[in-house]
């Protein structure tokens, strides 16, 4: 093990009492997750969904029409794989549907999100898939696959069944002309994932319109780098930043 391994353990021991995770339920980090999305340009359309599998196979979700920023916990409703609203008021977005194609190849997966963030659109666009070229970047090196073509409006099995063979095993996936899809085992990861993911895109497309083509991180410190930045433990804290900015704001 070499020093930079044992410094980094050694932080992690010293620390590990000592980070403030929040204290929320699951409802509310859904809440809270979709009110982050909208404060990062998440919420364009009526298209963003986020999905979060219960033990007992329903799923909570958001009703469709509402924004990302006027969720709040008492507003989920849950479903089940027909798309039946078993508890809440209004009717789940269609697009949920090839949700559940990720949720069964994937039984590590207990939230999805899915949204068409403007600078992820913009490089779904080019063709071309996200370069991990800056440090931020690396929770994707090697963990971000890229659909290179658009398979149609995700709202029936055959999109479904295309977009999860894509993701593969993997946490994320860029869909060309259309946006990306985040499916991690907690909704903390998954939210972290979709903030990255978008100032990712952002930075590859501003560096390529300045200077050309990006020159990607050195492939075994991306590793390293993508091991400590998806530590549970900076996840979690980074999940908790976001949390207590939006609270800070005014209803």
């Amino acid at each position: 093990m070499d020093d930079k391994q044992l410094q980094s353990d050694a932080f992690f021991q010293r620390s590990a009492n000592k980070l403030d995770f929040g204290n929320w339920s699951e409802a509310e980090k859904i809440a809270l997750s979709c009110r982050i999305l909208a404060s990062e340009g998440h919420s364009e359309t009526l298209a963003g969904q986020i999905t979060v599998r219960n033990d007992d196979g329903t799923y909570y979700t958001t009703a469709l029409a509402q924004a990302f920023d006027e969720v709040r916990p008492e507003k989920l409703i849950r479903i089940n794989e027909d798309m039946e609203v078993l508890e809440g008021e209004g009717t789940p977005n269609p697009a949920v549907r090839f949700h559940f194609w990720v949720y069964r190849a994937r039984p590590d997966v207990r939230c999805i999100i899915h949204t068409h963030p403007p600078y992820v659109s913009t490089l779904s666009m080019t063709g071309r898939p996200l370069v991990v070229s800056h440090m931020d970047a690396t929770p994707f090196h090697n963990d971000c696959a890229h659909l290179a073509q658009w398979p149609g409006l995700p709202i029936a099995d055959q999109e479904g069944e295309i977009i999860s063979a894509a993701l593969g095993g993997k946490r994320s996936v860029l869909l060309a002309n259309h946006g990306f899809l985040a499916a991690t085992s907690s909704v903390e990861e998954t939210l972290y994932l979709s903030v990255l993911i978008e100032r990712a895109a952002r930075n590859q497309l501003l560096a390529a319109s300045a200077y050309g083509e990006v020159r990607p991180v050195d492939d075994a410190l991306a590793a390293e780098s993508h091991d400590f930045l998806l530590k549970p433990s900076i996840v979690r804290a980074s999940f908790a930043m976001f949390a207590r900015r939006i609270e800070r704001r005014p209803d």
